[in-house]
């Protein structure tokens, strides 16, 4: 049974990758189930076995590549010098995340008044350990003593990354875009910088 197993997650992870290389390149609404299955020289019902539907194959997808992502961020939670090092590093990271992956996220271009919950989740999955890496830098500087003592320092970094946010919808919205194109994440990705630093300067003793 464990080898019949092993056999199944081997091929799962397969597909994902196949999945995922399709959904990159071509987009969500562009890629069928189709074409996933020839690629993997696989029948659609085999395919079907494991995913019942393109929608739940692109949320599989998407989990994984957010795994990948909280993974970076755990991996560096403690290796941090300073506090602008650790907000940068966070910035940078989604930055760049985002551009490898555009293409990927036009389900979310497609869909973005209607996102299923399980995408929500994993978009909450992905903030809150965005605000622990942030919120774990910060208490390491107050003990440290570079920055006023804070309370609430969650609350605080919470309210950074909920203005973060802002910087994206304003930017959409001065384009008439429901979600960024690629052109405007450098635009978007310089404005948290500078957010960012007028924050860090507010947290230090003057």
């Amino acid at each position: 049974m464990a080898a019949v197993n092993d056999h199944q997650d081997i091929k799962r992870e397969k597909i994902l990758e196949a999945s995922y290389e399709r959904f990159l390149h071509y987009g969500y609404s562009k890629t069928t189930m189709n074409e996933i299955a020839g690629d993997l020289s696989m029948s659609k019902a085999l395919l079907y076995y494991y995913f019942p539907d393109k929608s739940q194959l692109y949320i599989a997808v998407m989990r994984k590549l957010a795994n990948e992502y909280l993974k970076l961020l755990e991996d560096n939670i403690d290796t941090f010098n300073n506090l602008k090092e650790a907000f940068v590093f966070q910035i940078n990271t989604h930055h760049d995340f985002i551009v490898k992956n555009y293409n990927f996220f036009d389900f979310f271009r497609l869909n973005e008044q209607n996102l299923p919950d399980t995408i929500w989740e994993i978009v909450e999955q992905v903030h809150k350990a965005e605000l622990t890496l942030l919120s774990n830098a910060v208490k390491v500087e107050i003990e440290k003593g570079t920055i006023k003592p804070i309370e609430n320092s969650e609350e605080v970094v919470d309210l950074l990354l909920d203005a973060m946010h802002g910087i994206r919808v304003g930017a959409v919205s001065q384009k008439k875009s429901s979600f960024p194109r690629k052109e405007h994440l450098e635009e978007i990705r310089s404005k948290k910088l500078l957010l960012t630093d007028i924050f860090i300067k507010g947290l230090m003793y003057c």
